[in-house]
């Protein structure tokens, strides 16, 4: 009798836990011998809406796992152990606790981590990145001993903390590099509005902002220091400046790595190892990073049917990364190309500046094809709009 398949999942984050799933929903999980690590405390969690734990403070709330989903389906899941190695050659995979874990095939799940800026005083006490529960739980407790809260970053997670620390009673600031708030889905005038409404709601918002160092404050625990010579005091600091993929351990046994990080994966997400696949935001396929879960779960997807054996005709072939929220109570939709980046693309704008709504749509030269949109304030056609732009739909005359 031949063993079974040793399967081995790194990371049990949602990614990790949608690659779990689909190979349940096969129907064949019971012909592998599945082991899943972690090195949370908890199982996987969902991150997306990480700032729901703020409602009721459990993490229950968030949990992904169906009562009895690894008893059921014979899954070993071991929490808050942290796989620090990897030998190939071996093919086993090595804890921090000393244990060895032998894999036929590997799945790497391991996400991203927050980029914290190396300013000067970025690890001062009473300094904060915005990822996990644990990090929720910190600026909780050390919220009740502050007065004034600030993010540094404002982007979309940057939006979600600040909306955080507000809640939490403390007066609140968003420190932003770029011209604008969330530069990546927003244009300029897209941009402005949404810093109207959120200063509306009593956020302070810092564009343009070069933090040079951060200090002790006169009045609050922290002074920071711009470059434009502008001080601010904060007593709390959370840094939302972006992630990073989580290739340490694919750096560490050697697969191919992209320039600025991230794990080459293929259309199957098969590392340069084809024993080792990568999911999710520590994965780079076609030289981009995907932050988005979607894409996430669509890569955990394909990888398991590549193993399942029947996954010639699934590929991952790239990702739509238009998106659509409500920050602070505030509508915001970006689609397709939002910035018109393609040549020969045209803008048509509509500002309600009595409602407080902006709406970009950029069609292509002929006039005839939607190819993105920017919707602040008002994001009900974003449905049908996203047909359009994903489609190629004819616009009608």
């Amino acid at each position: 009798m031949s063993h079974k398949q040793r399967l081995l999942v790194v990371g049990n984050g949602p990614v990790g836990h949608q690659f779990l799933e689909s190979i349940v929903e096969s129907g064949c999980a019971t012909d592998y011998q599945i082991t899943v690590i972690g090195e949370e405390p908890r199982p996987a969690y969902d991150r997306v809406h990480l700032t729901a734990w703020f409602e009721t403070r459990q993490a229950d709330a968030l949990n992904m796992v169906a009562d009895g989903f690894y008893a059921t389906n014979n899954i070993d899941v071991r929490c808050g152990e942290k796989v620090v190695a990897i030998d190939r050659d071996a093919k086993t995979a090595i804890t921090d606790s000393g244990r060895h874990y032998d894999y036929d095939q590997l799945v790497l799940a391991t996400g991203s981590y927050p980029f914290v800026p190396p300013v000067p005083g970025h690890e001062r006490e009473n300094c904060f990145v915005y990822r996990t529960i644990e990090d929720l739980e910190a600026i909780t407790a050390a919220a009740k001993n502050a007065s004034v809260g600030a993010v540094m970053g404002g982007g979309l997670l940057g939006l979600e903390a600040a909306k955080a620390i507000k809640d939490l009673g403390l007066k609140t600031h968003v420190i932003e590099f770029a011209p604008r708030l969330m530069a990546v889905q927003v244009d300029d005038g897209g941009g402005a509005l949404l810093r109207r409404k959120i200063e509306d709601l009593g956020v302070e918002v810092h564009t343009q902002k070069n933090t040079q160092n951060i200090g002790d404050g006169e009045h609050c625990v922290h002074k920071l220091s711009f470059a434009d010579g502008a001080e601010l005091e904060t007593d709390i600091l959370v840094f939302s400046a972006g992630i990073r993929p989580q290739d340490a351990l694919a750096r560490q046994c050697e697969l191919e790595i992209g320039e600025r990080g991230g794990i080459a994966i293929n259309n199957y997400c098969q590392t340069s190892d084809p024993a080792i696949y990568a999911i999710g935001e520590c994965a780079l396929w076609n030289q981009r990073i995907f932050g988005l879960i979607a894409p996430g779960n669509e890569m955990a997807r394909v990888a398991a049917a590549h193993i399942l054996g029947n996954g010639d005709d699934k590929q991952f072939t790239g990702a739509d990364m238009s998106t659509k929220l409500k920050l602070m109570g505030v509508d915001v939709a970006s689609i397709g190309d939002a910035h018109g980046n393609t040549p020969g693309a045209k803008s048509y704008t509509f500002i309600d500046e009595q409602a407080e709504i902006y709406k970009k749509i950029v069609v292509s030269e002929s006039g005839k094809h939607l190819l993105g949109a920017v919707l602040v304030g008002d994001a009900d056609d974003y449905g049908n709009l996203l047909q359009f732009a994903l489609n190629g739909i004819e616009l009608p005359e």
